[in-house]
């Protein structure tokens, strides 16, 4: 018998593709795909077939960059198909990794335009077998053994490096370089790729010199702090392709980071301006933090595009709960309402969010790339805390498979300079976001930050209000009485009207006296000599919500004691306050067992993250609502004034009238406080509004100008309604005629000598804030109109007038001695797509108002609301 063998499959000689049946594009050794402009896969051959593990049906008519192929749609490849396509001319090799599991495959990509009209080849080519880090590898190995696994010292992850990774995700590159002298000394593996080889050489000989300039004049002097950054457009090589330069300063070194963009960002439905702007006003509008935080997952995810956003918020205890979630109809998996250990997020990852507000993963399945150095040029790890393109922990990835999440986003969200929580976004498959995206996702995350940080600020002033005011009232009962217990527990005020306890009690020389519900007398004495024994001297007060855990003989009365808050009175600790709040039952339910947050495969070193997220629920007992802080501090207080008053027998009446006016001055500067509030976000935003004259007097382009100045008239309008809160007697309502009033001279000014705004405004007209911030910028928006379609170039007179009306409503009217409305015009264009009169209507819809249009000898308009 004669056996024949078959030759080899043939390569593929891409010119020549076009003239190739089915057949043999089949038995090509390279993978053949064939595409129209869309994406939509024609040809599929058997050797794309065998590489991918795909068969033809599968994804004959699918799209090949979203569907079939999504971690090749970023601009390295993708955008580099798109460019081909827009100039006609589609003719790129270059190289590519597959991140496939458990094998990574580097190929050599050809992209060709093919003959017929709409038809473009991808011929995959492969090099080799990428190598995997062995700690992913081992991981990953662990993983897929499914060996016996025990809890293990969560502190593991918490001492991983993951600062100092020794690599970056491979959609960029990394150059590393001496702060004195600007000589690179280490790179990422792939910098040659892009550039010529860089260990040794200047900067300078790299990038471009603007580029290089500002490097060296902003983070090369002695003071500059870690993690400033610099942010720069180049061509790398000079005249070519657009990266993104990002530059930030790291101990001695500067470090480089470059990642190529897209020449045109549609192609990855980046960001705008005005949908940041939109997003951030709808922002603004949210009534309560619940309300917020789904007006921020339901705006990030329409800007980043993401299949899931989540707002998580730390406890007290670094644990996380998901309080707003928006996904796709199709993902199934919801995370809202579930609660995360704190070993989820360990320390250092939470101080790492602190430092570097955001991270993205395009491919959770990415191969990363290793650092490379010149011999000795580097004695210590290279810090990667601050580079935007630093590669994650392989626990963390593993983490975000077993989620089943692929893309993914964090976002810190930072209140006060503490990490509040995360902005995160999942995506089942690999997902690529724009540098522009990324940057509105994170000027978002701080809009949310800052609405955060205004409500808790006026709910927390509101409540200190409260209760220094009952504060108040019960020292100047002490002063007035010889009898401290009497005072406190006799009248219409007394301790139970502090924090919102269920119970209080005296203790003075043995004697108890009860209010409310609380345990019995013999049970309160016996907490009094467990806080006499335990309570470290020097300290006077004592807290818990769990107060059984501390003193188990208390058990039986948890459910009047499960919160106790102490203070002693005196030295000698004779005499005592306390408050108690009831047990409040309660379930958690967890992301998964918390009690099982980390993983130790047996017989590795290797640090499992834990694998399942099935809702698990704890039964709470014996817990209370906890007590606030500042709770605590004023329990002080009143201890001190209680021994002031009484125990020294009135010889401190003096200091008592003292204190007394103390608490009102802090009652003032609580007010104080709120009107500094209003006067820095006037100053903030009048810096903001300098910042744009600034920025329009630069531009030339006159529609550009006019919308500076459209955007500087919006901003005042806020910023008048902050001074006059700042000016007013309240901080709850606002003078509308005095805000107009400002407000109008402002826009006056803005409109120069060609135009004259004329304001008949009632004086003492009191509205709320909310509805004063709405009626300025209607008023900003009709007057600027007014100004510009009106009159012709000469000018004219605009008149705005501002009054009372019927059931405690104003009238504010807008109108002009102009041309008049078009004819065809009518009510309903103020459902236009214009920037302004989306502004009207939204500001229309929330304050409930109604617009009336009259064209008479010139268009007026009147808002009645």
């Amino acid at each position: 018998m004669t056996i024949v063998s078959s030759p080899p499959p043939a390569r593929v000689d891409t010119g020549h593709l076009d003239t190739l049946t089915i057949e043999q594009i089949d038995g090509l050794a390279d993978g053949v795909v064939q595409i129209d402009a869309s994406g939509t896969i024609l040809i599929y051959n058997e050797a794309e077939s065998r590489f991918s593990g795909r068969t033809p049906e599968r994804v004959l008519g699918r799209n090949f960059f979203s569907e079939v192929a999504p971690c090749t749609r970023v601009p390295g490849f993708y955008g580099r198909f798109r460019e081909g396509v827009r100039r006609g001319l589609l003719d790129e090799s270059f190289s590519f990794v597959y991140g496939f599991d458990p094998q990574p495959v580097r190929v050599r990509i050809t992209l060709r335009r093919a003959a017929a009209p709409d038809r473009y080849w991808i011929v995959t080519r492969t090099v080799g077998a990428v190598t995997v880090p062995g700690d992913r590898e081992a991981v990953r190995r662990a993983v897929g053994q499914r060996v016996r696994a025990t809890p293990v010292d969560p502190s593991l992850c918490e001492r991983e490096p993951i600062h100092i990774p020794g690599a970056i995700q491979p959609h960029g590159l990394l150059l590393v370089a001496e702060a004195g002298t600007l000589t690179v000394v280490a790179c990422s593996a792939n910098a040659p790729d892009v550039i010529a080889p860089p260990i040794g050489q200047p900067l300078a000989t790299l990038l471009p010199e603007p580029v290089v300039g500002s490097i060296r004049a902003r983070l090369c002097g002695p003071d500059v702090e870690d993690g400033r950054v610099l942010r720069a457009r180049a061509a790398l090589p000079p005249g070519s392709v657009p990266y993104e330069v990002v530059a930030h300063r790291s101990g001695a070194r500067i470090l480089v980071e470059c990642e190529r963009v897209p020449l045109h960002p549609e192609d990855f439905a980046a960001a705008s301006p005005i949908d940041v702007e939109a997003a951030v006003g709808r922002l603004r509008g949210a009534g309560d933090l619940m309300e917020a935080a789904a007006v921020a997952a339901r705006e990030t995810r329409a800007l980043t595009g993401f299949e899931c956003i989540l707002v998580y918020r730390f406890d007290p205890d670094w644990n996380g709960e998901a309080i707003a979630e928006d996904k796709a109809e199709s993902w199934d998996r919801s995370l809202l309402g579930l609660h995360f250990p704190a070993s989820d997020i360990p320390a250092q990852a939470r101080a790492l969010y602190t430092r570097s507000k955001s991270r993205f993963v395009i491919d959770r399945d990415y191969v990363p790339v290793p650092l490379t150095a010149a011999p000795g040029s580097t004695d210590t790890p290279i810090d990667l805390s601050h580079a935007q393109g630093r590669s994650l922990s392989p626990i963390h990835l593993e983490y975000q498979r077993n989620l089943g999440v692929n893309g993914s986003m964090s976002v810190s969200i930072l209140v006060e300079g503490r990490l509040w929580g995360l902005l995160i976004g999942h995506h089942r498959k690999p997902h690529y976001v724009a540098p522009e995206t990324r940057a509105a996702a994170a000027t978002l995350a701080d809009a949310f930050a800052m609405r955060v940080q205004e409500m808790e600020s006026i709910r927390l002033w509101h409540a200190q209000q409260e209760h220094m005011a009952v504060e108040s009232r019960l020292v100047r009962e002490l002063a007035r009485s010889d009898d401290f217990v009497g005072a406190l527990t006799q009248g219409p005020t007394t301790l139970l009207d502090l924090f919102e306890a269920g119970g209080g009690a005296t203790v003075s020389d043995g004697s108890v006296r009860l209010l409310g519900c609380t345990p019995p007398a013999e049970a309160v004495l016996a907490i009094a000599d467990h806080l006499r024994a335990t309570l470290p001297p020097g300290r006077t007060s004592y807290v818990s919500s769990e107060f059984a855990a501390d003193h188990p003989a208390s058990g039986p009365w948890i459910a009047q004691a499960s919160g106790v808050l102490a203070v002693f009175v005196d030295p000698d600790r004779a005499h005592l306050l306390m408050w108690f709040r009831p047990e409040v039952p309660s379930t958690v339910t967890w992301g998964g067992d918390p009690r099982k947050p980390v993983l130790g495969a047996a017989g590795s070193a290797a640090v499992l993250p834990r694998r399942s997220f099935e809702r698990w629920v704890e039964e709470r007992r014996g817990a209370s609502t906890p007590f606030a802080a500042w709770h605590v501090g004023m329990a002080e207080a009143l201890a001190q004034a209680v021994e002031g008053v009484v125990l020294r027998q009135r010889r401190k009446i003096a200091e008592l009238t003292g204190l007394l006016d103390e608490k009102e001055r802090l009652l003032a500067q609580k007010d104080l406080l709120a009107r500094e509030i209003d006067h820095r976000v006037k100053n903030s935003l009048q810096i903001v509004s300098a910042f744009l004259h600034m920025q329009r007097r630069q531009v030339k382009d006159p529609v550009a100008k006019e919308a500076f100045a459209e955007t500087i008239g919006r901003v005042m309008s806020v910023a008048r309604v902050h001074d006059s809160l700042y000016q007013a007697e309240t901080v709850e309502e606002v003078d509308l005629g005095q805000t107009i009033e400002h407000l109008c001279a402002d826009l006056a000014v803005m409109a120069g000598e060609r135009h004259t705004l004329a304001l008949d405004a009632e004086a003492g007209l009191m509205v709320p804030y909310r509805k004063a911030v709405a009626l300025s910028l209607i008023a900003t928006e009709l007057v600027t109109n007014a100004f510009k379609y009106a009159y012709d170039a000469e000018g004219g007179r605009v008149e705005v007038s501002i009054a009372g009306a019927s059931e405690g409503r104003v009238r504010l009217s807008v109108c002009d001695e102009g041309r008049g409305l078009p004819a065809e015009w009518s009510e309903g264009q103020a459902q236009g797509t214009g920037l302004g009169m989306k502004l009207i209507r939204a500001m229309l819809d929330q304050i409930n108002a109604r617009l009336d249009v009259t064209s008479e000898s010139g268009a007026c308009f009147t808002v009645t609301a």
